[in-house]
This record gives structure tokens, sequence and C-alpha cells, in this order.
């Protein structure tokens, strides 16, 4: 016999027994007998516990002043800090950043002639306003940072 054939009969042992139930031998299992689990799962009856069958009994009893329960454990965050004041520069270099091109696109869009120049004036636009706000990104943490600036690799 080849090697081939033995193999092919091997899978066709294992699809042949595909849907014969397992044997249960208590020999062959890795665990307890007393772990093995029933044919018929056991059924269990959960009673309501007796405040809740009062609340359901005396639906007036309630409290009538809903708001204060709602607003029990409701979270209000703080209000953000404001945000930082931009110099002129920055504020050209996002502009900038972004004006160019939407420039192009709207003049694309409403199919506008557009002169060389225009055409130049926004990608210049949109570089320089790129190349201007990563120049005046940093190197390091803010000066308020503290000691501890966390993991620096």
């Amino acid at each position: 016999m080849t090697p081939q054939s033995d193999e092919d009969e091997v899978w066709r042992q294992i699809v042949a027994s595909f849907n014969d139930t397992a044997e249960r031998d208590s020999a062959d299992q890795p665990w307890p007998d007393s772990e093995n689990v029933p044919a018929e799962p056991t059924r269990r009856v959960v009673k309501p516990s007796e405040e809740l069958e009062e609340d359901l009994d005396d639906p007036e009893d309630k409290h009538d002043d809903g708001e204060e329960e709602g607003e029990e454990g409701h979270y209000v965050p703080p209000p953000p800090p404001p945000l930082p004041k931009l110099d002129l520069a920055t504020k050209l270099a996002w502009v900038a950043l972004f004006g160019g091109p939407a420039y192009l696109l709207v003049a694309a869009m409403a199919n506008w002639h557009m002169e060389g120049w225009a055409l130049f004036t926004a990608v210049a636009a949109f570089i320089g306003g790129f190349v201007a706000l990563v120049v005046r990104m940093g190197e390091g943490p803010p000066n308020d940072s503290g000691w501890d600036d966390g993991a620096v690799l």
C-alpha cells in the first residue's frame, strides 16, 4: 500500500464516523465522573424577591420627585479648558493649509478657468502652511509638563 492510499483510508474512516456518538467510558475521560454533564439539564425556577413583589403590588407608593432619583449618580463633567490663543503666523498657516486645496476644489467643481499663477499660489499656500506648522511644533515637551513627562523613547 502507498502512503496516499493509507491517508485516504483514514479520511474515509473519519468521515464515516462523523455522526457516531462517542462512547462514554470513564477510563478514557481525563476528568472525574462527577464533572460529567447530565443528558438533560436541570431546570431552575427563579422567584422574584419580596421587595420586587411589594413594588409590583403597590405602584402608588412610588416617589413623586422622579427628577431627584434621575439626578442621583449623574456625572456632570467640568467645562473644558479654553483653547490656547494662536498667534497670527499660526492662524495664517492653518488658513493656507486648508485654503489652498479648498480653492482648487471649488474652482474645479465650478468649472472656473484657472490661470497658472493661481494654481501655483494655491499649491504653494498648502505646502507653505504645512511646513510652517511643522516647523512651529517644537521639539520637546511643553515647559509646564513637570518633572515626570511619562515614557520618553
